[in-house]
Parts: C-alpha cells; sequence; structure tokens
C-alpha cells in the first residue's frame, strides 16, 4: 500500500523547485535528498528528491528528474506517494487522513458528527467534524481532547473543552444577528 505525504504546489523559481503541501508529520525524514516518491499520475515519476528546504512555512523541494520552472509547472497537483513498507515499525504513535475520515466522532455515547478532514498544520493538527446540521466544527487534534481512536469501531471519543461545539454553533449564527439591530 501507498501513503500519500505531500501534493505539488506551483513552480518556484527558475531552477525547477517546486512548492509542496506538506502531508505528513514527521517532514525532516521523508523529504531528503535521494528519497524517491511513486507519483500520481505516474507520468509525472517517480521523483528522486535533489534539495529540500524551508522558506518561511513552505517546503520547496528540487527533483533530480526537474531541470527548469517549465518542467517543475507540469507536476503541479502530482501526488508524492511512499510505499508503507519504509515507515518505521515505532511510527504508530500518528494517524493517516484515510484512516480517521467517515469515523464517528463521539461525545460520551452521543454521536456529534462524522470526521470529514484531517488538517496538517504546523503546530497541531485539526480534526474537521461535520456535525449531523452541515457545520464543519474544527477539533484540536491532541490526547487531551482526542483521548480515543478506535478505528475498529468506527468513531473518535472527544471531551472538548466547554463551548467548544457551542462557539462553532454560535459563528455559523452570527450573520442571522448581525441585522436584527
Amino acid at each position: 500500500m501507498q501513503l500519500q505525504v505531500a501534493r505539488i504546489g506551483k513552480p518556484h523559481g527558475i531552477r525547477g523547485e517546486v512548492t509542496v503541501q506538506v502531508l505528513t508529520d514527521a517532514p525532516e525524514d521523508r523529504f531528503v535528498p535521494g528519497t524517491e516518491f511513486v507519483v500520481e499520475p505516474a507520468a509525472s515519476g517517480p521523483l528522486t528528491v535533489s534539495s529540500a528546504r524551508w522558506n518561511k512555512d513552505i517546503l520547496l523541494l528540487g527533483f533530480e528528474e526537474i531541470a527548469d520552472r517549465n518542467q517543475a509547472e507540469t507536476l503541479r497537483g502530482a501526488k508524492l506517494f511512499i510505499e508503507t513498507e519504509e515507515l518505521d515499525e515505532d511510527d504508530d504513535e500518528g494517524w493517516y487522513e484515510h484512516e480517521l475520515v467517515g469515523l464517528e466522532a463521539r461525545v460520551g455515547s452521543q454521536v456529534v458528527g462524522k470526521v470529514s478532514a484531517l488538517n496538517t498544520m504546523p503546530v497541531q493538527d485539526l480534526l474537521v467534524v461535520t456535525t449531523p446540521a452541515g457545520d464543519e466544527i474544527l477539533i484540536p487534534f491532541v490526547e487531551q481532547i482526542v483521548p480515543e481512536v478506535n478505528i475498529e469501531d468506527g468513531f473518535i471519543l472527544l471531551t472538548p473543552p466547554d463551548g467548544l461545539f457551542a462557539v462553532n454553533a454560535d459563528d455559523a449564527a452570527a450573520p442571522e444577528a448581525e441585522g436584527s439591530d
């Protein structure tokens, strides 16, 4: 099985570097020179990292197979994958988006929604939970708030701080209140 670790964005500069949306919690381990990625669409790959550097909060990658900006432009939107056999055996601390999407979100025994996405952020990841009413609520993906992820039984257990769901619901209702003066 393959695991997506990045999505290629726009070219950067004239030497064939590209911006990437990082979809792994260990970019310093995944994007080292010499690493070869399986690419989707397949016609764009495989690609071998020749350089990796950060420009502010954006990862820039250069590939041995890509020499200039014109070639880099052809990669826009391509997905980079690693073989899961390459994953460390002790890498059971984290969860991947494809494992989480579709799980019920529960507070106690009450179902409050379904996980619809995982936003990988620099400081902490955020789960996107869609409520039965269709509202999206961002949940910090930390052990204090998400103490249990149960893939086998299809749910995550939440212990949200007081008002997390109410604040999001109030935000959704706020536009209606503006015109009531």
